[in-house]
């Protein structure tokens, strides 16, 4: 498959499953819903984690860490339903860029105080 990936192009995604129209109208289609679903998912869990972590009270703390955890389930949910339709693509990070990246973030424990 990584092959393929590499032969064929950097884009990672599922072919679209047709369900869209060919034209596209001023109302909203399952797509669009989904789209907007998950930035809206995506707000809120950005909002919901200041809130976790600045909560004085510990049961507000405990509800709204729930809460938050909720929130990022029903993102992923949200994703993946976009992904198996192909309404989300990805693109491909060069091995290289990804080796560099490990590389330079594994020096950083060096600095640790505590290993």
């Amino acid at each position: 498959m990584q092959n393929q990936q590499s032969q064929n192009s950097s884009k990672i995604a599922n072919p679209q499953t047709g369900e869209l129209p060919k034209v596209k109208s001023p109302g909203m289609n399952d797509r669009d819903f989904l789209n907007d679903g998950l930035s809206t998912c995506k707000y809120l869990t950005d909002s919901l984690n200041i809130a976790v972590r600045e909560a004085s009270h510990e049961q507000l703390y405990n509800d709204m860490a729930e809460i938050l955890k909720e929130t990022h389930d029903s993102c992923r949910n949200m994703f993946n339903l976009m992904f198996q339709h192909g309404w989300y693509k990805m693109e491909a990070e060069d091995q290289k860029k990804i080796d560099q990246a490990h590389k330079q973030f594994s020096n950083y424990s060096t600095q640790f105080p505590y290993q």
